[in-house]
């Protein structure tokens, strides 16, 4: 009667147990998935890039389902099969982060004949409304874009300036800071603005030629720090295929563990040395 008793008990205490993990998963998969869907959709919303973001959060789950589950068939390590689940769990952070440097940076890129093409609209009498409608129109994306943007706030009731403002929020750097305050400047206390625009277009391309000048220098230090970087794991790899029972020792010992997180942290620190190092701001 006694074991039955225990039986029962462990019977009832399991399904509670396991009910409780049930709904907590739930819970948090639930939790994690509506904040997924809002970042991936406001993020990649403000880089007019409309996509379904359900459809990129089921990607994803997978990828976080077959990429350490490979990991582990591949090595039978699991602290590399969680280290690859949390740099899955950190991929789309990192692609949007690209995505908006890479699109932010086509915006700067463009942005001095884009003033340009203003002030010499402007000088030919046009305001700055139609001025603005042709940069639209004869610019491409990104930038047509933001200024679109920018001209339906207008249209929308909003004065320039807090349009202005608003765009200047969306493009956050300096560059583009510079060029704002210069238009705020030239309405609230005067002055001719086409040659203000045209003044700053020339002071950013001579800024785009420098920065070129330094990048090409220092490419190669960085490519250096790449190399020294990757090194170690392209012969780590070609290693382990030439010594296979010497090199598993890394991935199914605590002693392998403990070197391979040394060597994760030492590599890190280089890399991020020399990537200070060949790092210039202008």
């Amino acid at each position: 009667m006694t074991k039955l008793a225990i039986i029962l008990l462990a019977f009832v205490g399991g399904t509670l147990i396991g009910t409780v993990a049930l709904l907590g998963g739930s819970a948090f998969l639930r939790r994690y998935r509506e904040a997924f869907t809002h970042t991936a959709s406001n993020t990649l919303g403000e880089m007019f890039l409309f996509v379904d973001s359900q459809r990129i959060f089921y990607y994803n789950l997978a990828l976080l389902a077959l990429v350490p589950l490979t990991i582990k068939v591949l090595t039978g390590s699991w602290p590399l099969a969680a280290m690859a689940m949390a740099l899955v769990a950190f991929l789309p952070r990192l692609v949007y982060r690209r995505l908006q440097q890479a699109r932010l940076k086509k915006f700067i890129t463009q942005l001095p004949d884009a003033l340009m093409a203003l002030s010499s609209s402007l000088r030919a009498g046009s305001s700055m409304a139609v001025s603005l409608e042709k940069l639209v129109d004869e610019q491409r994306p990104p930038l047509s874009q933001e200024f679109e943007l920018f001209q339906r706030e207008q249209r929308m009731g909003l004065d320039f300036d807090t349009a202005l403002e608003h765009m200047a929020t969306r493009i956050s750097h300096p560059d583009f800071q510079l060029v704002t305050a210069g238009m705020r400047i030239s309405r609230e206390v005067g002055g001719n603005l086409a040659n203000i625009l045209e003044t700053q277009a020339d002071i950013l391309r001579n800024k785009a030629m420098m920065e070129g000048k330094i990048h090409s220098l220092t490419a190669q230090g960085k490519l250096q720090g790449m190399v020294m970087t990757f090194l170690p794991v392209v012969l780590a790899v070609i290693l382990y295929f030439m010594e296979p029972d010497a090199m598993s020792l890394l991935f199914t010992t605590h002693t392998g563990w403990a070197v391979l997180g040394v060597i994760v942290v030492m590599e890190s620190l280089g890399y991020f040395a020399i990537s200070k190092i060949t790092t210039i701001d202008v």
